[in-house]
């Protein structure tokens, strides 16, 4: 079978940024067609754990239980088998897994994912021991992607700011701080932070994040959903069967329940 050409240009982006290692294939089968993915060797627990399982059989009977159409498919939870207790969608290993994220690992179309429970109650970004997602996304223009861009960039930046006031060694300025508000001097508190803003920007400067050209080409050429990057896991990629994300998508749902179940097997294929 043929590589499409997004994964033929996904690969070619990724071998430029990462070695060359020889990547873990598994196939998952559905009743649309199969799926060739990818395992990044740059996320070694999520790997491993989604081989583990897959070699268990876990994912045999499985269905996508969560369809939102250009958006993502969403699969992987044992509550979805045929004569299960649980409700689909909150069921798993028993276990989680710490997040591996990393920037250049983006959601582009085809992007294999772990699901995760939110910030609220899981603000590690936890991955679920089981779920996942396949993106399919929708294109985004460069304009588009730059908002984005701006939000991660300044909630990354309120992030640092708080890991900042929270170390033992600038609760000086915390102090400060309190003092000036309960005495509700303003000029104190600008002092501060005129004080303190060159430090925080010194350490932002050193993460800020940006897109890469190739990126952004994937992202406005083929789709993807960049407001999940850098929030959730990416650990794979679907390199055949592209157009199966799209016949997935597309069946009849309640909601974002598939009305007839579209279930699964997952092999490990090398």
């Amino acid at each position: 079978m043929k590589l499409t050409l997004i994964s033929s240009l996904f690969i070619l982006v990724s071998l430029s940024s990462f070695a060359q290692e020889k990547r873990s294939r598994l196939i998952i089968e559905t009743d649309s067609g199969n799926m060739v993915v990818e395992l990044f060797n740059e996320t070694p627990a999520h790997r491993d754990n989604f081989i583990t399982l897959a070699k268990k059989g876990f994912y045999d009977g499985t269905s996508f239980h969560r369809v939102i159409e250009n958006f993502m498919i969403q699969g992987g939870d044992p509550n979805s088998k045929e004569g299960a207790e649980g409700a689909p969608g909150g069921g798993g290993p028993g276990y989680t897994i710490p997040a591996e994220i990393h920037p250049e690992l983006f959601h582009q179309k085809g992007a294999l994912s772990a699901a995760r429970k939110g910030d609220n109650v899981n603000p590690e970004r936890e991955s679920s021991g089981s779920q996942f997602y396949i993106v399919q996304g929708k294109k985004t223009s460069p304009t588009e992607l730059k908002k984005f861009e701006d939000r991660l960039n300044f909630d990354h930046k309120n992030a640092i700011s708080r890991e900042f006031f929270s170390e033992p060694e600038n609760a000086e300025y915390v102090t400060r701080i309190k003092t000036a508000q309960e005495e509700g001097n303003q000029d104190d508190i600008k002092a501060v932070m005129e004080e303190v803003s060159p430090l925080i920007d010194a350490r932002f400067e050193k993460q800020e994040f940006s897109y890469s050209p190739e990126q952004i080409e994937t992202y406005s050429s083929f789709g993807g959903t960049p407001f999940l990057d850098k929030q959730y896991t990416v650990f794979g990629q679907v390199v055949e069967g592209i157009d199966v994300i799209d016949k997935l998508a597309s069946i009849k749902k309640n909601g974002e329940s598939p009305v007839i179940p579209h279930r699964m097997t997952i092999k490990v294929v090398e």
